[in-house]
């Protein structure tokens, strides 16, 4: 089994920045790939980015050069730099962990991103 926490959602103004924390616990070892996915109300959840423990990432095209992932091994943390954020970026934030070997994905609790003024 894999925990994860996510932290640091919260308001922020159009153009601002947020940075997404989400702590791993459990059996790390089994952890392929880690990730964010979003979901914004009246919408279908949607894929943000994901760092395989290779250090490849891959982000949503939305998200590309606004959004930087990034892993903490030591920490067994992965991090989610939002820049230049717009309302449209408003919604739940999941973090989420693939175990691709018995293909199990493991989701955190998720974490609310408000851009507003």
């Amino acid at each position: 089994q894999v925990q994860l926490v996510e932290s640091g959602g919260g308001l922020v103004q159009p153009g601002g920045s947020l940075r997404l924390s989400c702590a791993a616990s459990g059996s790390i070892f089994s952890i392929n790939a880690m990730g964010w996915h979003r979901q914004a109300p009246g919408k279908e959840r949607e894929l943000v980015a994901y760092i395989t423990r290779g250090g490849n990432t891959n982000y949503a095209d939305s998200m590309k050069g606004r959004f930087t992932i990034s892993r903490d091994n030591a920490k067994n943390t992965v991090h989610l730099q939002m820049n230049s954020l717009k309302p449209e970026d408003t919604a739940v934030y999941y973090c989420n962990a693939v175990n691709l070997g018995l293909g199990i994905d493991y989701w955190g609790k998720g974490t609310l991103v408000t851009v507003s003024s």
